[in-house]
């Protein structure tokens, strides 16, 4: 009987056994007599050493190279100097598929020295390296966490169509499309069916796709992300959202920190500290402290530039010793037309960004409940009801107080590792100008 496979992770609690691994060469060296091999599978990696020529046959025979798939029987002995402090002896190899055809660029260096476009031009085999594998496991587990974290706090998870009739919050911003003869949109976000769900389970979450058709070609945007998506009911405000997603965060990282110490120790990533009460500032105040700090005047102004954002963030941190800051109390006209207002300062909004490190990271807020509401703020901005019949329905039988935010989970991912460029933390982009791999 054919022995289990063990998988590399687990390797560590065989020592003095004989152990079956499958994956693929990751690199080979010869040492006078002795070679090395790694050997990577899904997990991680090991190395596997052969004394003699006889044990490599298999590999020369073939003339496999590197990214050949083997099985590899050995024993498991401790070795402080080997990588992991393990290693596999007295081999037996199997080759399941040699490849012959050298990589487009080396892919078992310790750091891969090729160009952004390279990279993502070859995705499919640049993601076998280690420290992109570990980017991806972490993408992995935030998703992961953030469904956790939810959950336990009561939500339900829902899916909502990405093909829509009409557009989520108007504007231009949208990919259009033929819809057997007629128009049709990709969905920039679930927002109006999750506040719909809101008057069905009250507490609701997506993770999904959502699509930008915004001509931005920066370190920060995509076209299609992933989108963590919640919304909740019977709020007091929007300092109701703010708690739960700081708690939210907090459950990510704490994830990050339990299960991806590997990946986090290749990487280099630090991690923030998200402290119990994440501090925030009022948008006018915001504008009104970059006046002071900073001698620029940036009042009047409808948002926050990238450049106020980072100046903010490193007021947070000199005042607060915190990445973290929100600001709130952002401008009606700025917001869309489901949004809060201020009952004390209608010209403002119950809304906020989370700002990380200085980078915008989360958008959300108060939602508007009533349907009174809801017909003088379309009215307001000479927006028509017809496209929003369906959504506009909940609102006429009852809708609680409620709001939400949306988390962009590469860009969440980008902060957190400190990467250059959110098409690192993406698996496969989409932008401007890329559609392929």
């Amino acid at each position: 009987m054919q022995k289990a496979r063990t998988l590399t992770t687990e390797i560590h609690k065989h020592v003095g056994e004989r152990v079956r691994v499958q994956g693929w060469l990751q690199s080979w060296r010869q040492l006078g007599s002795i070679h090395f091999l790694v050997i990577r599978d899904g997990w991680g990696q090991i190395q596997a050493v052969a004394e003699s020529e006889a044990e490599i046959t298999p590999l020369t025979k073939a003339e496999a190279g590197v990214e050949s798939l083997v099985t590899i029987e050995g024993l498991v002995e401790s070795v402080p100097q080997a990588p992991g402090g393990i290693e596999l002896h007295n081999l037996a190899i199997e080759l399941i598929e040699p490849i012959r055809e050298t990589p487009p660029f080396p892919i078992n260096k310790r750091k891969i020295n090729a160009q952004l476009s390279t990279l993502l031009d070859h995705a499919v085999i640049t993601h076998r390296h280690p420290t992109r594998r570990a980017v991806l496991r972490l993408s992995s587990v935030l998703s992961q966490a953030f469904r956790e974290s939810v959950l336990t706090r009561g939500f339900t998870e829902i899916h909502t169509p990405k093909i829509l009739g009409t557009t989520t919050e108007g504007g231009a911003n949208v990919f259009k499309l033929d819809y057997f003869g007629r128009p049709a949109y990709l969905a920039q976000s679930p927002q109006l069916y999750k506040q719909i769900m809101v008057g069905v389970f009250e507490r609701v979450f997506e993770v999904g796709p959502v699509f930008r058709a915004e001509e931005h070609d920066s370190t920060r945007h995509l076209n299609e992300y992933v989108s963590l998506d919640v919304e909740m009911g019977f709020i007091e405000n929007h300092f109701t959202i703010m708690a739960l997603l700081r708690d939210i965060l907090a459950d990510i990282i704490g994830a990050f920190q339990e299960h991806c110490a590997p990946e986090l120790e290749l990487l280099k990533a630090n991690l923030p500290v998200v402290p119990a009460e994440i501090p925030h500032i009022h948008f006018q105040d915001a504008q009104e402290l970059i006046l002071k700090l900073h001698k620029v005047d940036v009042r009047g102004e409808p948002d926050l530039s990238p450049q106020d954002e980072r100046w903010l963030g490193e007021w947070a941190m000199k005042e607060f010793g915190s990445d973290f800051l929100y600001v709130t109390g952002y401008p009606t006209k700025k917001r869309p037309f489901y949004t809060h207002t201020d009952p004390e300062r209608p010209e403002y909004t119950n809304s906020f960004d989370l700002l990380f490190r200085g980078l915008e990271l989360v958008t959300g807020g108060q939602r508007l409940h009533r349907y009174a509401d809801y017909l003088e703020a379309l009215q307001s901005r000479n927006m028509s009801m017809e496209p929003f019949e369906h959504y506009l329905e909940a609102f006429r039988y009852g809708m609680p107080p409620h709001g939400g935010f949306a988390i962009g989970s590469e860009r969440l991912l980008m902060q957190l590792l400190g990467a250059p460029n959110v098409r690192l933390t993406t698996t496969f982009p989409r932008d401007m100008h890329r559609l392929v791999p």
